[in-house]
């Protein structure tokens, strides 16, 4: 299984680094099985309230992640704004 916590940790790290913005939590399932080439989601909650998805593909055997792309998360969705 993919280690959640680390994948956890290296979002947050990325994020930061990336967008400049702060992370408040992360949040990544914790069944995910090892299987080179696979893609998971995790979802992000920054600190000025949005959130965000991030699309993880499994780069390895061993477990190696890398974020695909950040996508917000659009809260009026489905509202017909």
């Amino acid at each position: 299984m993919i280690d959640d916590a680390k994948a956890e940790d290296a979002i947050q790290d990325s994020v930061e680094k990336s967008i400049d913005a702060k992370v408040n939590s992360v949040d990544c399932p914790a069944d995910v099985e090892i299987v080179a080439e696979e893609t998971f989601d995790c979802t992000v909650d920054l600190a000025d309230g949005r959130q965000a998805t991030a699309l993880l593909r499994i780069l390895s055997d061993e477990g190696d992640v890398r974020i695909v792309r950040l996508v917000p998360v659009d809260e009026g969705a489905g509202s017909g704004k």
